[in-house]
């Protein structure tokens, strides 16, 4: 239990024991003083001084089963699984019916990967529970160990018998549409929020839930009814303010969707997200002076947010300030130098500026961070080919075709390349696949490397393999 400000006891108590702390004298606490003072530390995180009150309690109180099983879940978060396990043993022999010893032994399996084993503790100590509110607890304990093992179905049967015992209990609510999310059953997902909301017709959570089921399937207008009656159940919801905002972002009714995202800001602090769907608002209407603004504005709120920073780049891309959209993207990559959106961004606007060698670092950064998309590879492989590296662009465009082994931009640009290395045997193999594959992109020899067209090795080697080929 917390200590809250009207709670004069226990705030007395917690403020007894901190004195006593900084004076190094021993006062006496009755054991329910002292589970008070545990419970508030390990609430609030403060594990040291939780400890110390644990050691000073049992030092009183040696016999209180409480604070000994306190002294287990210090246990737990240290990882120190033996001394948990004998100290349960030791509460077993004492109180084989106290429902919280299986709990903790329960929380002791699952830390250890055992959540079978978790589960049937679990079940027993809710055979041995008294109270629907610890049996709610128990089940919601139970649907996370099925989590564990990917269980999704047992997961949601336990979660909803959580929401049967205390309809408001809305994480249980949350995790039963995030199984039914998982399984992408979004119309089992909307028939049980559905039937949920007969019984609980002004329940905002089930409400924005309902939208977003709505929203993934794409049926805007009954996504947009349900946001609309989460407001209606409660005025203040942000979320429901943000999603119908997206729904009327996808209708193109840009001007609705910004006084939604306007409402979030005057509800509370501005979010990085509101910002930049108004950004985007105002882009699509041509308010571009004012989209800046808000881009700017996402960035400065949340510096850690990409999607802001891809925004900014972008807009000036677009512009073909690739100046501007240089200097933003040097600024997210010296706050984020392992996002590969930033670097394939960097070596693109590098590219169109003509500082081939930083691009090309840009895309082998990109390609390093693990994004193999085509035209990262070929990108690559075209600077360096600018550059006069034509056996780094052959091993680029080989590893390229590691993953892509049937495309004929890869093969017309390997068979240019060793065409130009003077391999011409290679060059042939890699014409005669790229020929296979669609004649009609022998231009990117043409275009890549124009010496070999003028010297007319691309016209004989093309009529070799025309023959080879008959």
């Amino acid at each position: 239990m917390e200590f809250s400000q009207g709670d004069d006891n226990q705030n007395y108590s917690l403020s007894k024991f901190e004195s006593m702390l900084k004076t190094n004298s021993v006062l006496f606490f009755d054991s329910n003083e002292f589970e008070n003072i545990i419970h508030h530390y390990l609430e609030n995180g403060k594990i040291a001084l939780a400890k110390k009150a644990i050691k000073l309690g049992l030092e009183q109180h040696p016999s209180s089963v409480n604070l000994q099983l306190f002294l287990i879940e210090i246990y737990v978060i240290e990882n120190k699984f033996d001394e948990a396990n004998q100290l349960l043993d030791k509460l077993y022999d004492m109180e084989p019916s106290n429902e919280e010893i299986y709990i903790q032994k329960a929380n002791v399996l699952s830390k250890q990967d055992e959540h079978k084993k978790a589960i049937t503790s679990l079940e027993i100590a809710l055979d041995i529970s008294k109270t629907p509110e610890n049996d709610s607890d128990l089940y919601s304990l139970i649907g996370m160990e099925y989590l564990f093992l990917d269980q999704f179905d047992k997961a949601r049967e336990s979660f909803e018998k959580c929401l049967k015992l205390d309809h408001t209990d809305y994480s249980a609510l949350y995790n039963i549409i995030y199984c039914f999310d998982f399984m992408d059953k979004n119309k089992d997902a909307i028939d049980f929020l559905s039937h949920y909301l007969d019984d609980n017709p002004y329940c905002e959570v089930a409400w924005h839930q309902l939208g977003k089921q709505y929203f993934a399937m794409k049926s805007y207008k009954k996504a947009l009814a349900a946001f609309d009656f989460a407001i209606i159940s409660d005025d203040s919801f942000i979320g429901a303010y943000l999603e119908k905002g997206k729904v009327l972002e996808k209708q193109k009714r840009y001007l609705e969707a910004i006084e939604n995202y306007k409402i979030t800001l005057a509800l509370d602090e501005p979010t990085s997200f509101a910002l930049l769907r108004m950004g985007y608002c105002f882009e699509k209407l041509g308010e571009n002076d004012t989209a800046l603004q808000f881009f700017t504005k996402t960035v400065h709120e949340d510096p850690l947010l990409d999607k802001g920073w891809i925004a900014i780049t972008k807009f000036y891309s677009k512009k073909k300030n690739y100046q501007k959209a240089l200097y933003f993207i040097n600024k997210a990559i010296n706050i984020d130098s392992e996002n590969v959106v930033y670097w394939k961004l960097y070596g693109h606007i590098n590219h169109q500026l003509s500082f081939y060698e930083e691009a090309e670092h840009g895309y082998k950064r990109t390609l390093e961070l693990g994004n193999y998309e085509i035209d990262t590879w070929l990108c690559r492989a075209d600077i360096l080919i600018k550059l006069g590296e034509f056996e780094a662009s052959t091993q680029t465009l080989l590893q390229a075709a590691e993953f892509y082994p049937e495309n004929e931009e890869v093969e017309y640009r390997l068979a240019g390349l060793y065409f130009m290395q003077n391999e011409s045997t290679k060059g042939r193999y890699h014409l005669k696949n790229a020929t296979k594959i669609n004649r009609d992109y022998y231009f990117i020899i043409e275009e890549l490397f124009p010496s070999l067209a003028n010297h007319g090795i691309l016209t004989q080697n093309l009529i070799a393999t025309k023959k080879a080929s008959n």
